[in-house]
């Protein structure tokens, strides 16, 4: 077919990206006019790219194929829409919670979902920060050898938390104004991505124990 929407468009499924392919199963093609109707924001600069991008000759069958995909990516997307209400009704009982866990930079409603699905929140269990810490993941282990203590590979813990706390991590570390960045790109000079990354999640973690432990939004200084 030799349409090459996506060299151009990196969301498909964006605003734009929707426009343009609801037109092109339509009709199987896109002129100039329509494009323009279609582009939002800065894509409308970069309208010719898209256009030539869009040159090539989709077949009936091919179109038929395209057509039945996105009937299929409409349906997964009604059921993440149901999914998503349901994590709702079961987030109720613990809404304070997840307000308070809201007002930490990088924590989105999902995330804060992921991590009273994971800990609860009763941190008493865990009893401090640091078994939190070794319970999710995010310790790195030690052992000794000849009286010098080495460091081994992050302790295994919960994979679901720990995922999400480190998706957290990164997007502070591409934050320019999230206050654990510069401490982030620090780290990752001297020891490396991964270990910052970690290292990151794992003080988040501290502050997110703390928070729920005394019902207590975020407060900048907790991040020093």
């Amino acid at each position: 077919s030799n349409v090459k929407l996506g060299s151009v468009l990196s969301d498909l499924f964006g605003v734009s990206g929707r426009n343009i392919l609801a037109r092109l199963l339509e009709k199987g093609c896109v002129d100039k006019d329509e494009l323009d109707e279609c582009l939002r924001g800065r894509l409308k600069t970069k309208k010719q790219a898209v256009y030539d991008s869009l040159l090539g000759t989709l077949t009936e069958h091919e179109l038929r194929l395209l057509r039945l995909l996105w009937k299929h990516v409409e349906e997964l997307e009604r059921l993440i829409e149901e999914v998503d209400q349901h994590i709702d009704r079961l987030l109720e009982p613990y809404r304070e919670e997840v307000d308070l866990l809201m007002t930490m930079p990088g924590v989105k409603k999902q995330t804060a979902a992921v991590i009273i699905a994971e800990m609860g929140t009763d941190m008493s269990v865990f009893e401090t920060p640091e078994r939190a810490a070794s319970w999710t993941g995010l310790s790195p282990g030690n052992h000794e050898s000849a009286g010098k203590r080495k460091s081994t590979r992050t302790t295994k813990g919960n994979p679901h938390l720990r995922s999400a706390l480190c998706e957290a991590a990164w997007s502070a570390a591409r934050s320019k104004t999230h206050p654990l960045s510069r401490k982030f790109w620090s780290l990752a000079a001297r020891c490396g991505k991964k270990k910052a990354l970690i290292a990151t999640a794992r003080r988040m973690l501290v502050i997110i124990f703390c928070m729920i432990s005394r019902k207590e939004p975020f407060r900048q200084p907790q991040l020093i």
